[in-house]
């Protein structure tokens, strides 16, 4: 069969074209992903020790996080450009394997960095040091997610990156307490005179270990026999058109964020209202502006690339593309509800709670990705139908028990949370009616995710806060589901299409401040208090609607290039249509 993006090997549905499960390299890989949840989930001291040690305001200290998720984006652009350049895919040459590996180092010498950067008293080299261990997720994340979808038969890779993501958010939950432990001797709340009396030995310590863990997982990685190299050989063709059109937009971002920076010089405490109100817009305008710039950057690029594929790579494919949106979308929804739900959570309509009380929404906000992935894990491995749907019943109720008792034990309120158990039973439901099939999956959650946020808007109460808190649910499977049907069909522009893919975490960078900035706008015109970040929530509105309209998309671009994940499969088969893109890497394990 040919199509328009190029030759395919015949279909097949013998049970003799099944690819069996490598769960020998995928333990291995799924122990990397714990890791990096456990690891990253230090930050939640790094940034108010930053804050009280280097004596920042509240913009100084988001630059963390902005320093991260940049880090993000140039990677993967770094590793792009290598392989347009180079005529070589850097992850492709080096394989998925020693590619996790450097990437791993790599963020080792960034935790070295930043206890430099301690010592010296250097907040520009804590920033620094943040970045290199970032642009090492970069590059592991370029490899580690493609990895976990080759590792078996393709029609199940979403269910291998959702397990990979569950044991990373199970590393994220228990992470703080551990950290917490480590630095105060206490599993409870960490309290601003907590932070203030911690001593910058320990801060050395913490991150000491950290880099000890970065250079422990490399190694168990490294050493693993079970893991395959990963290594492709096949040639990438230019794609410099693809490269010109990123760093357009890379330059115009810059441009439109240089503003931005800029106005935060603005002292509030000695601006009227109306300079306020006029600040707010102008800083809205530039970051609405961001948003125009990657959004048309990568429909004309497409749209360039399908008329005249020469020198535009995987951006020739509409899947591809699509799914960029996709990810800095989801990505965007995803951190910009939980950024603001402190927030809501204060004002006297959502419950009046003291900051010292929303922790355990939260981390129950947290907690809800890891159910949902978690759940979604359970199609990974070789189980009856029987024992499946019990499996399905049983796993998110387990996992809601552990978020439940985790905060009990941080000695956090928990009772507001007991019926929030009522929506993990709809996200049961969801999982029933989806059937493994990714474009489905993706459309019912995204579906699900938009209804709970017009929820969330026309009520107030509990049912609002439980309607916003369950985005958390609904997003839990965005994004194995948009990663793998994105990458579907790319056959040796797979790797490729991962790193453009990595770059679009930029979205954490640029929709929750846009969030942030509409509720200050809509708040500056209103008397009525929390108004502003009641409707800013019209943002994940938008969010969850594109994303619904990927999963009915993509199935149609799909399957024009014979491509069909959503047909019914038989055990042991693979879909009627043609399912295993060119160029994929063998990775079954070998005996």
């Amino acid at each position: 069969m040919a199509t328009s993006m190029g030759p395919m090997r015949p279909a097949t549905t013998s049970a003799a074209a099944h690819v069996p499960t490598n769960y020998g390299a995928l333990s291995t890989l799924v122990v990397v992903f714990f890791f990096w949840g456990f690891i990253a989930s230090g930050n939640s001291v790094f940034i108010p020790f930053c804050k009280h040690f280097f004596h920042l305001d509240q913009f100084q200290s988001q630059l963390v996080d902005f320093a991260f998720y940049t880090a993000y984006y140039i990677g993967a652009l770094a590793l792009f450009a290598y392989g347009a350049f180079g005529g070589k895919d850097l992850v492709a040459k080096w394989g998925y394997k020693r590619s996790i590996v450097y990437g791993l180092l790599f963020s080792a010498l960034g935790a070295a960095a930043m206890i430099i950067a301690v010592n010296a008293n250097a907040f520009a080299g804590m920033l620094a040091g943040l970045f290199i261990v970032a642009l090492g997720f970069s590059l592991q994340q370029t490899a580690a997610q493609p990895f976990a979808i080759s590792l078996g038969d393709p029609s199940t890779g979403m269910s291998r990156v959702n397990l990979g993501g569950g044991v990373n958010s199970f590393g994220t939950m228990i992470g703080p307490l551990v950290v917490a432990f480590a630095l105060f001797g206490t599993t409870a709340a960490i309290t601003d005179e907590k932070i203030a009396s911690l001593s910058l030995g320990k801060v050395i310590v913490l991150y000491t270990g950290v880099g000890a863990l970065f250079i422990a997982a490399a190694a168990l990685f490294f050493f693993s026999k079970r893991v395959p190299a990963g290594v492709s050989t096949e040639k990438t063709e230019n794609a410099n058109k693809a490269l010109y059109s990123l760093l357009i937009m890379t330059g115009l971002l810059i441009i439109m964020f240089v503003p931005v920076f800029n106005s935060y010089k603005a002292d509030p405490t000695v601006l009227t209202d109306l300079e306020k109100h006029d600040l707010e817009t102008y800083r809205m305008k530039w970051l609405l502006g961001a948003l125009a710039i990657v959004v048309v950057t990568l429909l004309l690029s497409n749209m360039s690339a399908r008329k005249k594929p020469e020198g535009w790579g995987a951006m020739q494919y509409p899947q591809l593309v699509l799914g960029m949106l996709g990810i800095f979308v989801y990505v965007g929804v995803e951190v910009t509800i939980v950024s603001n739900f402190s927030e809501l959570l204060k004002q006297p309509a959502f419950g009046g709670y003291q900051s010292s009380q929303v922790a355990p929404f939260i981390s129950m906000y947290w907690g809800s990705l890891m159910i949902g992935r978690w759940t979604g894990a359970i199609s990974a491995f070789d189980l009856k139908q029987n024992t499946k749907q019990i499996m399905m019943f049983v796993v998110p109720l387990v996992a809601f028990g552990i978020i439940i008792g985790v905060s009990a034990i941080s000695q956090y309120d928990v009772r507001p949370l007991y019926y929030y158990i009522l929506c993990v039973f709809v996200q049961m439901l969801a999982f029933y009616i989806s059937k493994d099939r990714p474009a489905r999956t993706l459309l019912v959650f995204a579906v699900l995710g938009l209804l709970a946020m017009l929820i969330g808007l026309f009520t107030t109460g509990k049912i609002a806060v439980y309607s916003f808190l369950s985005g958390g649910l609904f997003c839990s499977i965005m994004w194995p589901a948009i990663f793998n049907l994105s990458i579907l069909g790319l056959g040796k522009y797979t790797t490729q299409g991962s790193a453009f893919l990595i770059m679009m975490i930029l979205g954490g960078g640029i929709i929750p401040p846009i969030q942030g900035k509409m509720a200050d706008y809509i708040q500056s015109k209103s008397s009525v208090v929390g108004y502003g970040i009641h409707l800013s929530y019209w943002v994940p509105v938008l969010c969850f609607a594109y994303l619904a309209f990927l999963g009915f998309a993509v199935k149609g671009i799909l399957k024009k290039q014979g491509i069909d994940y959503d047909a019914p499969v038989e055990q042991g088969e693979l879909p009627p249509l043609e399912t295993v893109p060119e160029g994929v890497i063998d990775t079954t394990e070998k005996r």
